[in-house]
């Protein structure tokens, strides 16, 4: 797939500033800032000064909340965002409404009570997360998420991405009727010049009592394309969605 990027020179930039790079100063800030988010419904309110703002503009994680404060910046982020950060960075801390922080395990299950595949939904983000790409919600475009090679400012996104687990017809009920899937998110995904990516997961027959199971969880990747019979049968189309996606 040709990267899209925004303007000349982005990609340059984007080389010269990769993600890793940059998630990696944003931890270390908010680890020497002792950083504490807040539970507010299906998110989580996290207060920063000037440069972690940046930081987190540049790495791309939730969204700006205005406020009148001009020396505190506010970020609302989801649920996969901060327990991301949390969990598998271990840079955040998050407290109750009351003000209590509470434990990871406590967490979890506040955040599954809120979303039901919560754990999937978890795996999947932090899956593409730790590969470096970035991800935001894609309802937009009638996907969970939307994974961009680097920051949206420089370059458009190459996957809508759905997710899909094992036995979870009911909760993914997307992906029962194929024609609804393809003439639904396929087709608007091709409208919008994207690749549509279904991450399956696998429990592996493990629970979700708790995020340690997120260990024994596997991903398997699969790009959706389609066919257009013009197009010859000899042709080679085939996509390495391995390569791409952990890029």
């Amino acid at each position: 797939m040709a990267r899209k990027w925004k303007a000349k020179g982005a990609e340059a930039k984007a080389l010269a500033d990769p993600m890793s790079k940059i998630v990696l100063q944003l931890q270390s800030s908010l680890i020497q800032s002792d950083a504490r988010g807040i539970l507010c419904g299906c998110s989580v309110l996290l207060a920063a000064e000037q440069e972690q703002a940046h930081l987190l503009g540049r790495a791309y994680f939730g969204n700006r909340v205005i406020n009148a404060e001009k020396d505190k910046h506010w970020f609302q982020l989801d649920m996969e965002e901060a327990f991301f950060l949390c969990y598998s960075l271990k840079c955040l801390k998050i407290a109750g409404e009351d003000k209590r922080p509470k434990d990871v395990q406590e967490l979890w299950q506040h955040m599954k009570s809120k979303k039901a595949a919560f754990p999937d939904f978890y795996k999947a983000y932090s899956h593409l997360r730790l590969k470096n790409w970035v991800v935001r919600p894609g309802f937009k475009y009638g996907a969970d998420f939307v994974a961009y090679r680097h920051h949206p400012n420089l370059v458009h996104s190459d996957y809508a991405v759905l997710v899909s687990s094992e036995g979870d017809g009911e909760a993914n009920g997307r992906l029962r009727v194929w024609s609804d899937f393809i003439h639904g998110t396929l087709r608007l995904c091709l409208g919008v010049v994207k690749t549509l990516l279904v991450l399956s997961i696998s429990k592996n027959g493990h629970d979700a009592a708790s995020p340690s199971c997120l260990e024994n969880y596997t991903v398997d990747e699969r790009t959706v394309s389609r066919w257009v019979p013009e197009q010859g049968r000899e042709d080679d189309t085939s996509v390495d969605v391995e390569s791409q996606v952990s890029q």
